[in-house]
Parts: C-alpha cells; sequence; structure tokens
C-alpha cells in the first residue's frame, strides 16, 4: 500500500474533493501502473453496471485476472460479494479507523511478544542455497 499520508490530511484532501478520481484510490493499493488500472477499470465496470458477474467481465483480460482484481477489492472492503455478484460498497472506512484504533491500543498497553512464537509454521532463518540441477538434499546431480 502506496498511502503518502501528507497528501491526504486536511488540506490537500480539500484540494482532492473538488476533481474525484478513480486513480488516486488505485495510486494508493499499487505501486504498479499495470495493477492500478486493472483494478482501477475493475471498480469502474462495477459502478457503472451497478452489479458486476464475472462472466460479464471484457475479454480483454483472462477471467481469473478479472476475479483476482474483484477478489482484492473484497478483501479490503470496497466490494461486497454475493450470489456469484460483486456490489460497490464502503466498509474501508470503518475498518482502516478500527485498525488504527487497535493499533493505538497495542501501541500503549501490549506486552512484547515473542513473534518466532506467534508463528510457528513460518520458515526461519536463511534458506540453503537451491541447486540448478538434482536433489539439494542428497547432494546428487
Amino acid at each position: 500500500m502506496n498511502l503518502k499520508y501528507f497528501e491526504w490530511e486536511p488540506a490537500p484532501f480539500k484540494e482532492r474533493l473538488k476533481n474525484v478520481s478513480l486513480r488516486p484510490i488505485a495510486d494508493v493499493l499499487f505501486d504498479n501502473e499495470t495493477m492500478a488500472y486493472r483494478f482501477a477499470w475493475a471498480l469502474s465496470l462495477v459502478k457503472s453496471k451497478g452489479a458486476l458477474k464475472l462472466k460479464d467481465c471484457p475479454s480483454e483480460l483472462p477471467a481469473s485476472t478479472w476475479k483476482r482484481y474483484l477478489d482484492y477489492g473484497v478483501r479490503i472492503g470496497m466490494l461486497k460479494h454475493e450470489d456469484q455478484t460483486y456490489y460497490l460498497t464502503n466498509r474501508f472506512t470503518l475498518s482502516a479507523k478500527n485498525f488504527a484504533d487497535y493499533f493505538a491500543k497495542w501501541e500503549k498497553e501490549g506486552a512484547p511478544e515473542e513473534v518466532h512464537l506467534l508463528y510457528p509454521l513460518a520458515k526461519k532463518g536463511k534458506e540453503r542455497p537451491r541447486r540448478a540441477n538434482g536433489d539439494a538434499e542428497n547432494g546428487e546431480k
């Protein structure tokens, strides 16, 4: 996420409200221009049609690509997905505020934790180099 907080403070935010566009929203979520474009395209399709089914997406991109960007919108709270249809929603603002409140409480009251105990199945430490050919465990080529 590429959120430059100084661009969203009250004074610049008031200027942004004069010319509302989808680009700043997509640019906050993606650093990559192509990914931002595809996400913005998916959101604009949902907005223009009111509801969007995966089969109604343009054929310029594969259905799996459309699904990936639409599902990302669902995960962050900009879209909702019911009965194989995507709709615009605004759960993003409330969840961001709640996340900020949770973080502030953790910062003030949270006890130090052993992070390696929180994620026992995560890979830890440096990985062994992989060999180009053969089995790395047996040392075979």
